[in-house]
């Protein structure tokens, strides 16, 4: 017997809810790469910010430190080490 969609659906969470960080991780950008149409093309604003973002790395503009961001955001890099995923 076929199960209906409510049913499909719970049995999935109570399988994700087994996986380890990594595994999830995985089958989260599986479901991403199954659920992507392909159709998201670039539009003309998106290349434009693209030029210019090219545009200023190459004449010398510099990034924001990722340990920066972090601390603006109020977490500190041990936090982000204890939540990353392990490869």
């Amino acid at each position: 017997m076929a199960l209906d969609i409510q049913e499909e659906r719970q049995q999935a969470h109570n399988l994700l809810d087994l996986l380890s960080p990594a595994k999830l991780g995985a089958v989260r950008s599986l479901l991403e790469v199954m659920i992507d149409d392909g159709e998201d093309e670039l539009t003309e604003e998106d290349r434009l910010a693209l030029r210019a973002s090219e545009d200023y790395f190459r004449n010398g503009g510099e990034g924001i430190p990722f340990e920066q961001v972090v601390a603006d955001l109020g977490f500190t890099m041990d936090q982000i080490r204890a939540v990353a995923p392990k490869p």
